[in-house]
């Protein structure tokens, strides 16, 4: 079956067969390898990707329901010389460690100050508790985002980073 996906603002035409999930399709198809394999099941997020501006699960969401429609991997966020607030906030935190799951939680992150500017600290628990750092890096995970939602609302990369 031939769909059509937009990914990080490119369009792609790709065969892909009725059954096959859209993490797939992106790495073996479009050799888009931020979106990680973790659990499989749609449980720990390793596989994110953001779907009109929401996280989505790519392994257990089929290829073919996102056709014609546009998505956005880690790929597709900031750039080596122009990060995204939340990925700058990531490395002055000092948040990975394997970062396995790193993309996952930083598309989780950016979908989450897209709704809510300043989260609390229940906000961000309540938004990225489903998610899973093999390294447990979720002290850091939370106090990278507090440092995003800061600088992304003081439009300022020179906030404090305290540790």
């Amino acid at each position: 079956m031939a769909i059509r996906l937009k990914v990080n603002d490119q369009w792609h035409s790709i065969d892909v067969k009725d059954n096959k999930f859209l993490l797939w399709a992106l790495r073996e198809n479009l050799g888009v390898l931020g979106p990680k394999f973790g659990c499989g099941k749609g449980l720990c997020g390793s596989c994110t990707v953001l779907f009109d501006g929401q996280p989505l699960r790519s392994c257990i969401t089929l290829a073919r329901s996102l056709d014609g429609k546009e998505i956005t991997t880690i790929e597709g966020v900031g750039s080596p010389s122009d990060l995204h607030p939340v990925q700058q906030a990531w490395l002055d935190i000092d948040v990975p460690q394997c970062g396995y799951c790193q993309g996952g939680q930083i598309l989780h992150a950016i979908s989450l100050l897209e709704k809510i500017p300043d989260p609390n600290e229940d906000e961000i628990d309540a938004h990225m508790g489903n998610l899973i750092c093999r390294c447990g890096t979720y002290a850091r995970i939370k106090k990278a985002i507090q440092l995003a939602a800061k600088r992304m609302n003081q439009h300022s990369p020179e906030v404090e980073v305290k540790q």
